[in-house]
């Protein structure tokens, strides 16, 4: 059976076993913040849901997207190329906090918006060449409860399951993206929205 090791309480401390480092705050951000921050996102953000490439087949992602950034940070994954759309102010409110946390200046930012637990994300590494030989992605998650899970790239397992509450945030850091995949699995039940960002530098 597949090894789980579930975090609710690490703050600011690596829980990676090995090869990487991912920084967990369960309370980045308090509920008061997360409800307002949910409302703009969901309002105020140019989303658009675009197709894929997976294995050579192009389906429709399922959730809805937008990258946002300064001028010219464009990013490329799966078949798609994203420009970005200019910062808001409360985007920019929400970077600067986990920039405190990174301890860098992000440029850009992929937003994900999944409309219920039908909506997921498999499994990946954040490894395009855009974001340098040891990217530092700040990620910070508002509205359900979703559980990601992170597992070792080669080995598949063990598996570590993270529920990231309205509020969190998570910061990877050095080997992680080269020994670790992540993703977000379904939970077919659930019928409330999360939104997550991920900020990230592009050079």
């Amino acid at each position: 059976m597949m090894q789980r090791e579930i975090f609710s309480e690490s703050i600011g401390l690596n829980i990676l076993p090995f090869q990487g480092k991912v920084e967990f705050y369960p309370d980045l951000f308090s509920p008061t913040e997360s409800i307002l921050y949910l409302e703009l996102l969901k309002n105020d953000i140019s989303w658009k849901q675009e197709p894929i490439k997976i294995m050579g087949k192009e389906i429709m992602q399922p959730r809805l997207t937008a990258w946002y950034g300064d001028p010219g940070k464009s990013y490329r994954y799966s078949g798609i190329k994203m420009n970005p759309l200019s910062w808001n102010s409360f985007l920019l409110e929400i970077k600067e906090r986990i920039e405190n946390r990174a301890g860098v200046q992000f440029n850009s930012v992929l937003l994900n918006f999944y409309r219920t637990g039908q909506d997921s994300m498999g499994w990946h590494r954040d490894n395009e060449k855009e974001l340098g030989p040891e990217p530092i992605i700040g990620s910070i998650s508002f509205g359900a409860t979703r559980t990601f899970q992170f597992r070792p790239y080669k080995e598949k397992k063990p598996r570590l399951d993270i529920p990231l509450g309205s509020g969190s945030g998570l910061v990877m850091r050095g080997e992680t993206n080269h020994f670790w995949e992540h993703r977000i699995p379904k939970s077919p039940k659930l019928l409330t929205p999360r939104i997550n960002l991920t900020f990230r530098r592009i050079i």
